[in-house]
């Protein structure tokens, strides 16, 4: 329904000719304008509905009675649907560990949670289809789950930092509480989170757009296709000193695999920007010491290269 109207708002109320670099990045870059911000609405909304049952001192309750690999992949599935910031990474990470919470549990929620959203997965549903989407899940809980226990196994307790985090609060969510006051909150939620997200989906889709009309097709296609075993981790390597999210990420994504990037090597770019983000590493240094986050960073880096070759294998 509005592929029809952007056509026409390029082509005949611009008059640009089709086939132009520049008309075909207009076109590219006010479709997806529209689309993404669309999805964004309607997902974020419902999610936030979803998020004022799970306040994070339910989550804490909930996987401090929980131990073994099932705790790991509770903690995996609840990231999912739980509130998550940079704010919030240091004081809900803390209160995990001083609730009784295993480390590598811990350690799959903090994972899952950035790296899982409901951002990331309606705009993949949007962009790719259900299949990338649920393969993106499955690939993102797995990863979460692994880190977790391997991080578990290894007993590094000792390395998390003391830090006074009693006085943080972030994401407060509204508990006990009438349909309609979740409506309204859910409402703010959407409001301040596009508030925030605005300008890195611009420029994602404004990038992106630019790679559709001007970068040809081979030129990607021969650094970063699927013949390239080298992409995965230089892509990963790439993605961890950005600061963006999903939603600026993925409309880059989608370009890239339009002009030929295999599709492991473009999500495990974008796993990367999400779940080892330098930013994200910086707020966590004050809860961890530096080894315990290279520990994490370098497991999680692992399991993100492992996902990108596999989803290059599966997708060919």
């Amino acid at each position: 329904m509005v592929k029809p109207i952007i056509d026409w708002l390029v082509y005949d109320i611009f008059k640009m000719r089709q086939g132009t670099l520049f008309s075909e990045a207009l076109n590219f870059f006010l479709y997806d304008t529209i689309k993404i911000f669309f999805l964004l609405t309607v997902i974020i909304f419902a999610v936030a509905i979803i998020r004022t049952f799970f306040s994070p001192e339910k989550t804490r309750a909930i996987l401090s009675h929980k131990q073994g690999y099932w705790g790991n992949v509770l903690a995996a599935l609840l990231g999912i649907v739980t509130p998550f910031c940079s704010c919030s990474a240091v004081p809900l990470f803390l209160g995990f560990v001083e609730a009784g919470v295993p480390l590598g549990v811990t350690f799959s929620f903090l994972v899952a949670s950035p790296m899982i959203n409901e951002v990331a997965l309606v705009m993949l549903w949007g962009l790719f289809g259900w299949k990338i989407s649920f393969i993106y899940i499955g690939s993102g809980l797995v990863i979460a789950i692994f880190s977790g226990l391997v991080i578990g196994k290894l007993k590094v307790e000792e390395l998390v930092e003391h830090f006074d985090h009693k006085k943080q609060t972030c994401c407060a969510q509204p508990i006990g509480i009438t349909f309609n006051d979740r409506v309204a909150y859910a409402k703010g939620y959407t409001a301040d989170l596009l508030k925030n997200i605005w300008l890195f989906v611009i420029l994602g889709i404004g990038l992106g757009a630019w790679i559709h009309g001007y970068v040809p097709a081979d030129f990607l296609a021969k650094y970063a296709g699927k013949g390239n075993w080298f992409a995965v981790p230089l892509v990963t390597l790439i993605g961890i000193p950005l600061y963006s999210n999903a939603a600026g990420v993925i409309p880059l994504v989608s370009a890239l695999t339009e002009k030929g990037v295999a599709m492991g090597t473009a999500l495990s770019f974008m796993m990367a920007v999400t779940a080892l983000s330098l930013p994200e590493f910086i707020i966590l240094r004050k809860a961890m010491k530096l080894k315990l986050l290279i520990i994490f960073a370098s497991v999680v880096g692992i399991g993100i290269i492992f996902t990108g070759y596999l989803f290059n294998l599966i997708l060919k």
